[in-house]
C-alpha cells in the first residue's frame, strides 16, 4: 500500500510533513483536510481519518512546524514553540496550493481541533473561497478563561519576551516526560483506549513528543488571539460553520467559542455533554454525537456538496 505521508519545504526552508489518504468509497465525495491541535501529530488521528474515508472523503492533514515529524525550529525539539501564526498559516496556504487545490474536489472541507481549529478560522479569513464547509472541534479562540489569570499569564508572557526570554519554557510548563501522561486526572478525555493509544505512539515513536510551551509560543498565540477578536473579522467569514464544544472543557474558552460563532455569518455551535476537550479522542457514545454533528452540516448545506 502506498505510503500515505510526504514533505514539502516551507517559504523558509523548513520541512513539514504532509499525508494524503483516499476515499475507501469508489466515488469519492470530496475530500476534508484535517488540522490537529498544539502537541499532536497525524497518526493520532488514523481512528478520524478512517472515518471520514467511509464517508467517501480523501483526508489530507499536515503537522505543524515544531511538532509531529515537521521540522523543530529550536535545539531543544521538545520546546514548543512559533515565532508567528502567520507561519503556520503560510504552511497551510503551501499545502492547499500544491497539493489540495490542483486536485479539484467537489467539495472540499475544513476539520480543525483546538489550535488546529483557531488556524482554520484564520485561514477562512484570508481564502474564503477555497473550503466549503468548516467543523471547528473544541476551537482554540481564548486559552484560558479566567479573565484574572488571562491578564497576569499575558503581562508575564510580555515581559519574559521582552527579556529575551522568547525560547524559555513558560512558567509551570518543562519538557515532554512520558511518566507525566497518566489516564488518571487528564482534561482531555474520559476515554482510557483511545488516551492510551496517543501515548503509545510518543513511546514507539519519541521524536512525536512535544513538552510545554514557551513564552515565543504564548505571546504568538495572545496576538493571533486578539487578531480574531477584533470587530470585523470573524463577521467577514462566509463558510458554513459548525463549532462542536465539550461541556467538560478546561483547556480552552467556551466563552470565546459563543462569541466567535455569534459573530460568524453561517455558523452552528453544539455542546456535546460529558465532553473534554479532546471530543475526536472520547468514548463512543460522545464521538457518535459528533458525527451526527458533522453529518448534519452537510445535510444542512446541500450546495456544499457541489
Amino acid at each position: 500500500m502506498r505510503q500515505p505521508y510526504d514533505h514539502m519545504e516551507t517559504h523558509d526552508n523548513l520541512r513539514v510533513r504532509y499525508g494524503i489518504w483516499s476515499s475507501a468509497r469508489d466515488i469519492c465525495r470530496g475530500a476534508t483536510v484535517v488540522l490537529g491541535g498544539r502537541t499532536e501529530f497525524m497518526e493520532k488521528y488514523s481512528e478520524t481519518i478512517g472515518e471520514l474515508q467511509g464517508r467517501g472523503f480523501d483526508v489530507i492533514s499536515l503537522d505543524w512546524r515544531g511538532q509531529g515529524l515537521s521540522k523543530r525550529q529550536l535545539g531543544d525539539r521538545l520546546k514548543g514553540f512559533v515565532a508567528t501564526y502567520e507561519d503556520y498559516l503560510l504552511d497551510l496556504h503551501r499545502l492547499m496550493e500544491r497539493v489540495v487545490l490542483p486536485r479539484e474536489y467537489p467539495h472540499l472541507g475544513l476539520l480543525g481541533h483546538s489550535m488546529g481549529g483557531h488556524i482554520a478560522l484564520r485561514y477562512l479569513h484570508d481564502h474564503p473561497d477555497d473550503f466549503q464547509s468548516a467543523v471547528l472541534v473544541s476551537p482554540m479562540f481564548d486559552i484560558i478563561p479566567s479573565s484574572r489569570v488571562n491578564t497576569a499569564v499575558r503581562w508575564l508572557t510580555r515581559m519574559a519576551v521582552h527579556a529575551g526570554m522568547g525560547r524559555r519554557y513558560a512558567a509551570g510548563t518543562h519538557r515532554y516526560r512520558s511518566y507525566d501522561e497518566t489516564f488518571h486526572g487528564n482534561r482531555l478525555t474520559s476515554d482510557p483506549r483511545r488516551f492510551r493509544f496517543a501515548h503509545q505512539a510518543t513511546i514507539e515513536n519519541p521524536d512525536l513528543a512535544v513538552g510545554g510551551v514557551t513564552y515565543g509560543w504564548l505571546s504568538a498565540t495572545f496576538r493571533s488571539i486578539d487578531l480574531i477578536g477584533r470587530p470585523g473579522f470573524a463577521e467577514a467569514i462566509p463558510t458554513p460553520s459548525q463549532i462542536v464544544c465539550a461541556e467538560l472543557e478546561q483547556i480552552v474558552s467556551i466563552d470565546a467559542q459563543y462569541e466567535i460563532c455569534r459573530r460568524l455569518q453561517n455558523c452552528a455551535l453544539t455542546v456535546i455533554p460529558g465532553a473534554r476537550h479532546e471530543i475526536l479522542m472520547e468514548r463512543d457514545p460522545i464521538r457518535n454525537k459528533f458525527w451526527e454533528i458533522f453529518d448534519g452540516l452537510l445535510e444542512r448545506h446541500p450546495g456544499t456538496m457541489g
